[in-house]
């Protein structure tokens, strides 16, 4: 007879004991991080709105025309989003409305390098649309009008990589924007 009432398992219970401490592990490591900084409040009219526009759709209203205004992003992804912004601001007639059709005529991957200033220091093709040449040609004009780029504040100078889907109307959304596809 054993010693113990219970006998000795070595399957399952010894498995959910580990996890169980692994599980109180990690929960304590998270427990024990330090909070986040707290990150300034941008100042009002830096703060793209995504109320309905004058004909009641809603969206990304952008700063100015060509004004410089800060962003608040502390990283590239971050940053992305109010770049996304601005270009939706300065091109609303161009963009696609809803949801895209299951065939894009031209997708284009575009990484850019913004200065301290906004200013675009470098654009590199990562996945150019080599069939449809015009719509590179029209994206790279479109995306130097657009300058000065949101002032990366926090960074001092940022690169970041945007997704441009183009339908054949002409139209666009990006990525970061997109309502998604059919």
């Amino acid at each position: 007879m054993p010693d113990t009432p219970y006998p000795r398992s070595t399957g399952k219970r010894s498995h959910w004991l580990l996890a169980g401490i692994m599980a109180v592990g990690a929960a304590l490591v998270s427990a024990c991080k330090s909070p986040p900084e707290p990150t300034p409040a941008p100042a009002p009219d830096s703060v793209p709105s995504t109320g309905p526009d004058a004909s009641g759709v809603k969206g990304p209203v952008p700063a100015a025309a060509g004004s410089a205004r800060p962003s608040a992003a502390a990283t590239p992804l971050a940053y992305r989003q109010d770049a996304a912004t601005h270009l939706y601001g300065l091109n609303r007639e161009r963009i696609f409305k809803g949801k895209l059709p299951p065939q894009l005529y031209a997708i284009g991957v575009l990484q850019l390098d913004i200065d301290r200033a906004g200013k675009i220091t470098r654009l590199h093709w990562m996945r150019a649309p080599r069939h449809a040449p015009e719509v590179v040609t029209e994206i790279e004009r479109t995306v130097r009008a657009a300058a000065p780029f949101p002032v990366p504040a926090r960074m001092g100078k940022v690169t970041y990589t945007e997704t441009w889907l183009w339908d054949k109307s002409g139209h666009f959304q990006l990525d970061t924007l997109t309502e998604g596809q059919l």
